[in-house]
């Protein structure tokens, strides 16, 4: 399942430092700020939302983050074999939470900035090689970048400008019902 990655899973997730590989393999779908099901919502907190194929190894990966952090919330299951797991975001880049939030992605902090690394290992067709990746590219407005923008909205570039698309509320809360009609339609 293939879910366009939001702008809390690109700049919030990598920041709670959960190993992105076991992310990936334990079913990953997506990170929100809020929970639309839940009445009571966790503040500066992120939700990630898992549809896990092997329980065990889930069960596995989740012990293993209670042992790695003390970040985690909360964990809960919904029906379908979705699973929720709340991390509690560092108050110390609240700031830079703010920022992003507001679509200044330029003006984070270097600290929070070191945060994401500048190579990526990407995987495609099965070749393996080294990208920059693409946080390190809003935060320095790189020129491809900068020259999609350009030619998407046919105008002359701005410094004061960024990079990427600005805060949409609606993709950053987590709608399971949404959710799963995607799941759906992709299947058939």
């Amino acid at each position: 399942m293939e879910i366009k990655k939001n702008i809390t899973s690109i700049f919030m997730v990598p920041t709670i430092k959960a190993p992105k590989d076991a992310l990936r393999s334990n079913g990953f779908i997506n990170a929100y700020i809020k929970d639309a099901r839940k009445e009571d919502q966790y503040k500066e907190c992120i939700y990630l939302l898992f549809k896990p194929e092997n329980l065990d190894k889930f069960r596995e990966f989740l012990d293993g983050e209670y042992e790695r952090t003390k970040h985690i919330i909360e964990d809960y299951d919904y029906e379908d074999g979705f699973v929720v797991v709340v991390y509690q975001l560092d108050s110390k880049y609240k700031k830079d939470f703010d920022l992003i939030i507001k679509g200044s992605y330029s003006k984070t902090s270097k600290d929070f900035q070191k945060m994401f690394p500048k190579i990526v290992k990407i995987t495609r067709n099965g070749l393996h090689k080294d990208e920059i990746s693409l946080q390190y590219r809003i935060f320095n407005k790189a020129e491809d970048l900068v020259e999609f923008w350009e030619n998407k909205l046919g105008i002359e570039w701005e410094d004061d400008y960024e990079v990427w698309e600005g805060w949409d509320e609606e993709k950053e809360i987590l709608e399971l019902d949404k959710i799963k009609e995607l799941c759906v339609t992709e299947k058939s």
